[in-house]
């Protein structure tokens, strides 16, 4: 089965940056970050098709943030730069068969969040 491990996240000024890791127990078709807000639905924020090589992005992510992955070393990345106070949330990695940007209640596999605060 796969297990997914989240880090990085933590208190940051607007306008600062960040980059949060997610490591992988095992490749998989698709991956991909989600964010959840207090009161809010989990929102789709970034993700690689399962080859790695087309990108895809929120309307809140475009400009701003950048996925990656790096398959020698299993780990999938969150590149946030330009942090505003909307980004706080606890993002979490996403992974599926097929695809993560078929909605949140198709994902297979979620790693457990890390908390990420945009605050002065």
């Amino acid at each position: 089965q796969v297990q997914l491990v989240e880090s990085g996240g933590g208190l940051v000024q607007p306008g600062a940056s960040l980059r949060l890791s997610c490591l992988f127990s095992e490749a998989t078709f698709s991956m991909g970050w989600f964010r959840q807000s207090p009161g809010a639905k989990r929102e789709f924020v970034a993700a690689l098709s399962g080859s790695g090589t087309t990108k895809y992005y929120g309307d809140s992510a475009k400009g701003r943030f950048t996925i990656s992955r790096d398959d020698d070393k299993s780990m999938m990345y969150l590149q946030m730069n330009s942090l505003r106070p909307g980004d706080t949330a606890v993002y979490y990695c996403a992974a599926d068969r097929v695809t993560v940007r078929a909605g949140v209640d198709q994902v297979d596999f979620w790693g457990q969040g890390t908390q990420v605060t945009v605050s002065s």
